[in-house]
């Protein structure tokens, strides 16, 4: 029974280890290349592609979990700066392996006035280089990309702070937008 205990013990530690170790590897996809196209559906099982974002900034950002304190924080600074994102021609859309009844209860929960995607397969978190694949599970990494409004990443957040994330990419939006002028 002992070793049992000790050899799940091992599993999880070695799960957990694996997911820092690949939650912190750098994204293969690089600036300047066409974002991946999605097609996923929202809180209100209505289907969202990219390209219906087309003309516009998409703040695309994966986070693991529904209501955790991480991804709380996170969705809840985009809620406090969506109209200042607005405002630079930026749509938020938020991606986690969750199901659209779990996003639907965080985004009631919290008054979230943007998209939250199921992606609860993790084909696009895949296709974005976003996912982590424990064992018996699969979570997205906190990742965010800046998308043009001609579908190419602008950016990408690999390192993400949750306490100043949604002011860092307002900041960048303020800055593309000057050097474009």
């Amino acid at each position: 029974m002992l070793i049992k205990v000790l050899f799940y013990v091992a599993i999880i530690i070695v799960a957990f280890l694996g997911y820092r170790h690949f939650s912190s590897m750098h994204p293969s996809l690089n600036i300047g290349e066409n974002a991946p196209d999605f097609k996923l559906k929202d809180t209100k099982s209505r289907e969202h592609t990219l390209s219906d974002y087309k003309g516009k900034y998409v703040v695309l950002y994966f986070y693991p979990k529904n209501d955790t304190p991480g991804c709380t924080k996170e969705a809840c600074h985009f809620r406090d700066d969506l109209s200042k994102l607005e405002q630079l021609n930026a749509k938020v859309i938020g991606v986690s392996v969750d199901s659209e009844a779990s996003h639907q209860k965080f985004s009631e929960k919290y008054h979230l006035p943007f998209t939250l995607l199921a992606d609860t397969d993790g084909n696009v978190a895949n296709a974005y280089h976003a996912l982590t694949n424990l064992i018996f599970t699969k979570i997205a990494k906190r990742y965010t990309f800046l998308i043009d409004p001609d579908s190419k990443i602008i950016k990408i957040y690999n390192n993400v702070d949750v306490s100043n994330h949604s002011q860092q990419i307002i900041d960048d939006l303020k800055s593309i937008e000057v050097s474009a002028n």
